[in-house]
């Protein structure tokens, strides 16, 4: 089986600068983040390389690094893919691929594409999508059903205080951004966010 991340880090230096979201990023994994999805929209291809190519130092074999929405780079440099929902599927095997959906339509869609995960959000009101609307616990829902056994993770404005609800509308794991990202101490974020899904998976039937 594909290392699939249960708690996944979604980057975003506009958030912390590009030096501290190294140090996050590392301080994140040893916490226990399993996965962490490069997404840089405005960074040209040979910065976003340099970027990668520091995440993997501090990163090494500890957790899966996949980048957004840059297939050909992502191939070249051997890493997973995260596609945002539209976004044609290259064709070939990846280490680990996923989407983004919004809707059990796009959740359907992508299950035709047999992905090994998908991310749904936002599920709470978030900064990252102003003026968005939040798919609520039942919208998550709703989406979990629709994917028929592809695990997915949810995202958008996650908190640990969160976590069990997500996960007994039936996410198999989450993505956060902010709450690690903005964290006074990243490594103790992760860990707090990793015991209470671990908690929640042990203790909580999903009714998605």
């Amino acid at each position: 089986m594909k290392p699939l991340p249960r708690l996944l880090l979604v980057t975003d230096r506009h958030l912390v600068g590009e030096e501290r979201l190294v140090r996050v990023i590392q301080a994140a994994v040893r916490g226990g983040a399993e996965g962490v999805q490069v997404r840089e929209k405005d960074l040209p291809d040979e910065a976003l390389e340099r970027l990668v190519h520091r995440i993997l130092e501090v990163v090494g074999k500890s957790a899966v690094v996949l980048l957004n929405d840059r297939p050909q780079l992502a191939r070249r440099l051997g890493l997973g893919l995260h596609l945002p929902e539209g976004s044609p599927c290259p064709e070939g095997n990846w280490p680990l691929w996923g989407r983004s959906v919004h809707s059990p339509e796009a959740a359907v869609r992508a299950g035709r594409e047999h992905p090994d995960y998908l991310i749904a959000g936002p599920v709470y009101p978030t900064d990252s999508k102003p003026g968005g609307s939040p798919l609520g616990l039942e919208g998550l829902g709703a989406i979990v059903r629709a994917a028929v056994g592809i695990p997915v993770l949810a995202i958008g404005g996650i908190r640990a205080d969160r976590v069990r609800a997500v996960v007994e509308a039936g996410a198999w794991g989450v993505a956060v951004r902010g709450a690690l990202l903005r964290a006074e101490d990243p490594e103790r974020a992760a860990r707090e966010l990793r015991e209470v899904l671990e908690e929640a998976q042990k203790n909580v039937r999903p009714t998605g």
